[in-house]
C-alpha cells in the first residue's frame, strides 16, 4: 500500500471516520447543546457506529455519564439535519437497553441508509426530567476527520499526478 494512502486512512479513523469497502465507522459526541431547545444537562456521552453497506447491519457503542437520572428510552432518530426533531427509526434501548455502555445492532432498510448516509439521523437519550432528550449527537463524522479525509485525498492525487 502506499505509504501516503495508508497515513491517511490511519489518521482518518483516528479521528473519527473510517472506511472499508463496504463498513463505515463514526465516532461523535453527544451532548445537551445539540438538543432541541438545548439542554443545559451536565452529562455528555460519545458514539461509535458502523454501518455496513452490504449486509445493511447498523452496530452501535454508545456510552454517557453525569445525566441528570436513569435513562428512560434511546433512539436514532431520523431524517433530520442538526437543529430539528425528526421521528425514531431505530429503538437502542429497546435492542441494547438503557444502561451505559450500551452496545447493539440491527438491519436498517435502504431507506433508511440513505438518510444515515446523508448525515440526517442523530441518537438521542432521554431521562425523566429531559423526556423529550437530555443529550443528542448527530451521525456525522467529526469535523476534524473530514478535514483530514480531505487532506488525505488531496495528497493521494498529488501522488498520482507525478510522472
Amino acid at each position: 500500500m502506499n505509504r501516503s494512502i495508508g497515513a491517511a486512512a490511519a489518521a482518518a479513523c483516528a479521528l473519527g471516520l473510517a472506511t472499508s469497502a463496504h463498513a463505515i465507522t463514526w465516532m461523535f459526541p453527544i451532548e445537551g447543546s445539540q438538543e432541541v431547545p438545548v439542554v443545559a444537562s451536565p452529562g455528555s456521552g460519545m458514539a461509535t457506529v458502523t454501518y455496513d453497506t452490504v449486509t445493511n447491519q447498523l452496530d452501535w457503542d454508545i456510552s454517557w455519564s453525569g445525566l441528570t437520572g436513569a435513562v428512560t428510552v434511546m433512539h436514532f432518530h431520523g431524517a433530520a439535519a442538526p437543529g430539528i426533531n425528526a421521528g425514531v427509526q431505530v429503538d437502542i434501548g429497546g435492542i441494547s437497553g438503557t444502561t451505559s455502555p450500551s452496545i447493539g445492532m440491527t438491519t436498517i432498510s435502504e431507506l433508511q441508509e440513505a438518510d444515515l448516509l446523508a448525515g440526517l439521523w442523530y441518537v438521542n437519550i432521554h431521562t425523566a426530567m429531559h423526556p423529550g432528550g437530555e443529550i443528542r449527537g448527530q451521525v456525522v463524522p467529526t469535523p476534524g476527520a473530514l478535514a483530514l479525509l480531505g487532506l488525505g485525498g488531496a495528497i493521494i492525487v498529488g501522488r498520482r499526478r507525478r510522472p
